[in-house]
């Protein structure tokens, strides 16, 4: 009568694998022999191999933007989205820029204004985008409401409009009196002067 194999397994306690029960001395003894666990990535690597698992893939590598040193896993990570050298661009006039100096950049450039073709507003580029999402062509209510008041100063008792107030400036002044005098002076040469008794002279 054939007796069938045994096909039962065991866990290496080396390297943690199930093994076949038939297999398993010679087995732990390679593995044992031959093998070790990687302490960061829990990898079985060959002995002789230890040293170039762990320069390839754990030693800390530089990121080429700022020499910060990190886990060759956290560097792509790092390099395009915590690196300080990174290039990135302003959200207000894209200049690309080390992501270091963004805030104070923006900071400034954000202030910067643009007049808003509705309302005929010169707006903040930071506030551009909410302003154009509510602007409907109406300036601020408070310039509307002394807009309005204006309006009805601008009307006399009767309601109708009266004409704007006419600006007094030094000027003006100066031009009148001077017309005066060059007129006071022709005046002199053209007209005959009379005597005290009523004769021409």
């Amino acid at each position: 009568m054939d007796v069938a194999p045994d096909r039962s397994t065991y866990i290496c306690s080396h390297c943690g694998k199930a093994i076949l029960s038939s297999n398993l001395d010679l087995h732990y003894y390679h593995c044992s022999r031959n093998l070790e666990k990687c302490k960061i990535c829990n990898d079985m690597v060959p002995k002789k191999h230890a040293e170039e698992h762990y320069l390839a893939n754990h030693a800390p590598v530089p990121c080429s933007l700022c020499n910060e040193t990190m886990e060759p896993e956290l560097l792509a990570v790092h390099e395009s989205e915590k690196c300080p050298q990174r290039i990135v661009t302003c959200n207000y006039c894209d200049f690309p820029l080390h992501a270091i100096g963004l805030l104070e950049h923006q900071e400034v450039c954000g202030n910067r204004t643009e007049l808003c073709h509705i309302c005929n507003r010169y707006i903040r580029l930071r506030e551009i985008i909410a302003h154009e999402g509510i602007c409907n062509g109406v300036t601020d209510p408070h310039d509307t409401a002394e807009t309005s008041r204006g309006r009805e100063a601008e009307r006399d008792g009767d309601g109708r409009r009266r004409p704007p107030p006419k600006e007094f400036s030094t000027r003006r002044l100066v031009f009148t009196i001077a017309i005066t005098g060059i007129a006071i002076v022709v005046g002199s040469f053209i007209l005959p002067k009379k005597t005290q008794n009523g004769e021409l002279l």
